[in-house]
């Protein structure tokens, strides 16, 4: 077995509907896709509705199982409750949530315009806030239970500069995802999140990081296993996290990046560039023989 193989045994998702928002492309492909697999059926939404048409027919003859493309832009509730019902009339009960859609600019703070700030909270602290209410509410109306996984990210709790909406929304989603857990567990009802390091997605990358900057500021290099994540990896934790293998978890965040928001918050974390020259030297400095 290989860490980049799928995880759970086959059917471990038979006859679970699933809801992914940003499902088309990236990351929420790749999560739905081995969904897919397991034997779920999915919604996939996104604002494009050919990216989403394209996509679901790719999945499905790839994988069989049935894949409804519903366009949404989840910061308008009236998209987010009309999506909702047409899911519903697609496939009947969904039984769960993943809250993927994202937005993202990595820039000093002060150049950002209101306008763009808040394009990312709308998308990613309200857009989730949204979906997860229209589903929630739905959910305890019929006495179902249900289950919501949401993608937030290691500096959810501890900030990032050049990325302030995103760390201020996606804090705002771990909170979420907590005080829920608590609080509609009664309903049979429960939250998690994953926080991702590094997994390359061809689309928000090449905007995050155009040009050389991908290269100059190469994401591995922070990461003390040496390498980036693959998109299998967290689709094995997010089929679990779904699964009824999970049961007993709620509340939790499972963080996948090889060690990378460790390294980066310990002080002396860095000192790994160090040469063994150098520490021979420091040593003898104290007196110490090498």
């Amino acid at each position: 077995m290989k860490f980049n193989e799928g995880m759970l045994r086959e059917g471990a998702l038979k006859d679970k509907n699933i809801l992914v928002t940003g499902g088309g492309t990236g990351l929420g492909r790749s999560m739905g896709e081995y969904f897919l697999q397991l034997g779920a059926n999915l919604v996939i939404t996104s604002r494009k509705i050919d990216v989403l048409q394209e996509t679901a027919k790719e999945m499905m003859e790839k994988n069989g199982g049935k894949v409804i493309p519903v366009a949404c832009d989840v910061r308008d509730i009236d998209q987010v409750e009309a999506m909702w019902e047409k899911a519903k009339s697609e496939l009947g009960q969904i039984h769960v949530v993943l809250n993927n859609a994202a937005g993202n600019f990595i820039s000093p703070t002060e150049r950002l315009s209101t306008n763009a700030f808040n394009t990312v909270l709308d998308i990613v602290l309200k857009g989730t806030s949204q979906v997860t209410l229209t589903a929630g509410k739905d959910w305890i109306a019929h006495k179902q239970a249900g289950t919501f996984l949401n993608i937030v990210t290691t500096y959810a709790w501890t900030g990032s500069g050049y990325v302030v909406p995103s760390a201020a929304a996606k804090a705002g989603v771990l909170a979420l995802t907590r005080s829920l857990a608590v609080e509609w567990a009664k309903y049979g009802i429960r939250s998690n999140a994953i926080a991702p390091g590094p997994f390359p997605t061809e689309g928000a990358w090449s905007r995050l990081l155009p040009g050389d900057l991908l290269k100059k500021f190469d994401p591995a290099k922070k990461v003390p296993v040496g390498r980036v994540g693959e998109h299998q990896e967290l689709a094995n934790i997010a089929a679990y996290l779904v699964s009824d293998f999970s049961a007993y978890v709620n509340g939790e965040v499972i963080t996948i990046d090889g060690g990378e928001w460790l390294k980066g918050a310990g002080e002396f974390n860095n000192l790994d560039q160090i040469p063994q020259e150098m520490w021979d030297m420091m040593e003898v400095s104290r007196g110490k023989k090498p």
